[in-house]
């Protein structure tokens, strides 16, 4: 049997978010594998109770023996957000540059897990020898510092895995996009690229963080009063830029929200923000007058506990608004918090509060390439293959498209769980299917999306809840009325709903013996039936129901 090259994604692909990617190489049964990135994907609402939703890593725990470790192309949740659920399973090395690792450390704190004799840190445009693979971190550009490409070099050939990038001519943190070093990885053979596929739809350019800067000094030197500004916490050049204004306006800034202060302390242990001036703790800047005051706040995808919907409630402890203040939302909104994000929006606006956006002002720019970026990187990396990644099935389809435009010989549309066999072969093509999955968070513990648990939970949401305590003699008389409990019931007459629920529940006790013990199972299923009856009848609704009876 000849040693094979495969690739083959459980999470980012058929999705925005939630990307986890596998490489393998070597004979098949034996080869050795590699993870890069392990992302998590955010619930809506018809996921109640769950607030994270990563890929489930079953196919690879199961080759874990095998796994050479876990490589981070940056620190983005949606790459880095499930690293301490799926490490658990594998307990193998990850590979990530300093600021990622500083973020994952953190987030192995809070699991009071010692990372650290399995972290190593690889430098800037370093590399990492997993025999056979030699992996080259190419730093790029993305709405995140420490964005990498990597070069993964095997004895079959080389694939460039591109991460979240862009082409930023002027990132403000960190270096431009180093394309020659690009153009070099292009000349000396491509096997495969596997891509990007986010902004496929949008056509020019990303642009540029240093034409927001530009724009969002303009409209902060505008605001006369308290203005707040929301954006990704992880976005450490937007954070920059927050500063830079604020200085610039003659105004202090204050950092609002736990995520917030941690990407803040944690640029600044990796050698970012060092000329920034001093932020204001929260609780410190209520001296300042109004005018004088910009903060930078989490919460613009409108999360229920972000900085900024506590604020837009008026239950944040430190900071307020009032009329006429200003709000700058300098992010996007991301596919499935639209309704979130408006509902803080719109609170804001009904309150007399001065509301910009981008889509009233260019007060952001994408992280993701446009379709002339994606032009310019197929130009440089000359892939034999394109692999479309991170995007909805539209997305990634876009992509297979645009390649074919641009001449790539061999696109292949993927999904989550798709095995491409890249070498041996004429062209790469998906041959096999590995089981992939999602996982939900709920609370501490995973459970699978179709899990029983939140298929009761949406029962208890859509038609409420009946408790009932029944004390019974064996004659199947009753001591006393029922006890009954309702939750999330329309009833506004309770004592004419509980008489005819009584009524049923005696009418029925009279159709049972029970000198049998037996048939209290037999009493207890009836009984239910007949009180989810009454309440059919009398709401429209089936609550779930339980019944609870003692015997005397």
């Amino acid at each position: 049997m000849k040693n094979e090259l495969i690739f083959c994604p459980l999470g980012g692909s058929g999705e925005i978010g939630m990307n986890m990617n596998l490489y393998a190489y070597g004979k098949p049964g034996s080869q050795k594998w590699i993870i890069v990135d392990v992302g998590v994907t955010f619930a809506d609402d018809s996921l109640p109770g769950i607030d994270l939703i990563y890929p489930d890593p079953g196919f690879i725990v199961d080759k874990k023996n095998d796994l050479l470790g876990i490589v981070l192309t940056h620190a983005h949740e949606d790459h880095i957000g499930a690293i301490t659920y799926v490490w658990k399973r594998l307990k193998c090395k990850i590979y990530a540059t300093p600021f990622t690792a500083s973020l994952v450390t953190e987030k192995f704190k809070e699991k009071k897990i010692d990372i650290i004799p399995f972290l190593q840190i690889v430098q800037l445009n370093g590399t990492v020898n997993l025999d056979p693979f030699k992996i080259d971190f190419v730093t790029l550009t993305h709405s995140i510092i420490e964005p990498n490409g990597l070069k993964i070099t095997t004895p079959a050939g080389t694939i460039f895995h591109t991460g979240d990038w862009k082409v930023d001519p002027n990132p403000l943190v960190g270096k431009k996009i180093d394309e020659e070093k690009l153009k070099k990885i292009g000349d000396e053979g491509v096997l495969a690229m596997v891509c990007d596929s986010t902004n496929v739809f949008s056509i020019g350019k990303a642009g540029s963080e240093s034409d927001v800067r530009k724009n969002l000094l303009n409209v902060m030197s505008r605001q006369k009063n308290r203005i707040l500004v929301t954006s990704f916490a992880s976005n450490v050049a937007r954070m920059e830029t927050v500063f830079y204004c604020s200085e610039k306006t003659g105004r202090h800034i204050s950092l609002v929200g736990r995520s917030m202060q941690r990407i803040y302390k944690a640029a600044k242990q990796c050698g970012y923000l060092q000329n920034v001036i001093e932020p204001l703790d929260p609780r410190d800047s209520k001296k300042i007058p109004r005018n004088k005051i910009v903060y930078l706040c989490t919460g613009s995808q409108g999360e229920p506990m972000g900085a900024l919907n506590r604020i837009s409630n008026y239950t944040h402890p430190d900071v307020f608004v009032e009329k006429d203040d200003t709000v700058i939302f300098s992010s996007k909104i991301i596919p499935g918090n639209v309704r979130k994000h408006y509902n803080v929006h719109n609170k804001l606006l009904k309150d007399g509060i001065n509301v910009v956006t981008e889509e009233t002002e260019f007060v952001h720019v994408s992280g993701h390439p446009n379709r002339e970026d994606l032009k310019e990187m197929y130009q440089w990396i000359k892939p034999k293959c394109l692999i479309p990644v991170h995007g909805e099935h539209r997305h990634m389809k876009e992509q297979i498209k645009f390649a074919n435009e641009m001449k790539i010989p061999h696109p292949v549309q993927v999904e989550n769980g798709d095995i491409v066999r890249i070498f041996p072969c004429e062209k790469p093509h998906v041959y096999d299917k590995a089981p992939s999955g999602r996982l939900c968070l709920d609370g501490d513990i995973s459970i699978e999306e179709d899990s029983s648990f939140i298929k009761e939970r949406k029962n208890l949401a859509n038609n409420g809840f009946i408790d009932i305590t029944l004390v019974i003699f064996n004659q199947g008389l009753l001591n006393n009325k029922p006890l009954i409990n309702i939750k999330g019931l329309p009833i506004f007459e309770q004592e004419e709903f509980f008489i005819g629920i009584e009524d049923e529940i005696k009418k029925l006790l009279k159709t049972f013996s029970l000198k049998n013990n037996k048939q209290n199972e037999n009493l207890i299923e009836g009984l239910k039936k007949t009180c989810r009856k009454y309440a059919k009848e009398k709401t429209g609704k089936k609550p779930v129901t339980n019944i609870n009876v003692i015997r005397i």
